[in-house]
């Protein structure tokens, strides 16, 4: 599921990279003023494209949520700067046991070439406060790649997307960039079992972001509060965790090698369509075959040569 606006320059890049095990793409576009909903149906087809009922992130991801029928979700960025051939790792967590899985720049191998010292800074001290307060061994929070299966989402209880946008032009709360933050300690509250995969972040390939360090920073800090507060409430009403009540059924297994072969994880998926029952989008014979050329796809390519090469084009 990829949230989009004004992305067309990146989605070449984005979509080439996507492993070719996935099933169903869902594009969320947010009004974009260039060729972004042109370009997605060029290069897949298949594609369904959703336009978001309001403005802000959290509110894109809460309409892709909607939209998604498969069992596991997977959020990557359209500009380039999360690894779309990451996505197998984050599979195998999931077929292995957990129920939501964050990717991480900070540890298991993970690393980022976009973040600055100060934004790095602010991230750790946030990612402690969450620490403390949720009792969590989180080394990220700050980062949006995550995956998790589908039947968990109503335990994220973000806004109902039909909902109007505020008349005074506002967003909602977990309609802006707070939303990260708000589904990773929600997955925590509602005791689902959260994992981590090394990550490695990537520049922007083109255009401009709009994180803003010290608004969204203090606006990360509020929903980390406010959180806790909503968790506390619930325990008080003796509302039982999502957790308690949810059942996903995965072939037992144990855990892949650091490695994450992705044979194994081919092979573990299969247990899980023979659990659940047919897929009749998936054909296992040819998931297995694309996912050996998955073995040889390189990870997401320099942005210095992308840009030299996107100069020489022009």
């Amino acid at each position: 599921m990829i949230p989009t606006l004004n992305e067309e320059r990146n989605l070449p890049h984005v979509f080439a990279k996507l492993p070719s095990m996935i099933d169903e793409v869902i594009i969320v576009d947010g009004g974009s003023v260039d060729r972004t909903v042109e370009v997605a149906r060029e290069l897949r087809p298949d594609a369904v494209i959703v336009q978001q009922t309001r403005i802000g992130k959290g509110n894109a991801l809460a309409c892709g949520f909607a939209a998604c029928t498969s069992d596991i979700i997977v959020m990557i960025d359209a500009d380039g700067s999360t690894d779309p051939a990451e996505i197998p790792l984050f599979v195998d967590k999931l077929i292995n046991g957990d129920h939501f899985v964050k990717g991480s720049r900070f540890s298991h191998g993970g690393h980022s070439h976009d973040i600055t010292r100060l934004r790095k800074l602010g991230n750790d001290g946030l990612n402690m406060v969450v620490n403390v307060l949720f009792r969590t061994h989180f080394t990220d929070l700050c980062y949006g790649y995550n995956a998790f299966w589908r039947s968990v989402v109503p335990a994220l209880d973000l806004p109902d997307i039909a909902l109007p946008r505020p008349a005074d032009g506002s967003k909602l709360w977990g309609d802006g960039f707070e939303i990260e933050t708000m589904i990773n300690i929600r997955a925590v509250a509602e005791k689902l079992k959260v994992g981590e995969v090394g990550s490695t972040e990537h520049e922007r390939i083109f255009g401009e972001s709009n994180l803003n360090t010290f608004r969204d920073g203090f606006r990360v800090l509020r929903t980390i509060f406010s959180e806790f507060g909503r968790m506390r409430g619930r325990r008080r009403a003796r509302i039982a965790p999502f957790a308690e009540n949810l059942k996903i059924k995965v072939a037992p297994a144990p855990r892949a090698a650091e490695t994450h072969n992705i044979q194994q994880v081919v092979k573990q998926a299969d247990k899980v369509v023979r659990t659940t029952g047919p897929r009749p989008t998936q054909d296992l014979r040819a998931m297995r075959a694309r996912a050996m050329d998955d073995l040889g796809k390189l990870p997401t390519q320099d942005v210095n040569k992308i840009r030299s090469r996107a100069s020489l084009d022009d």
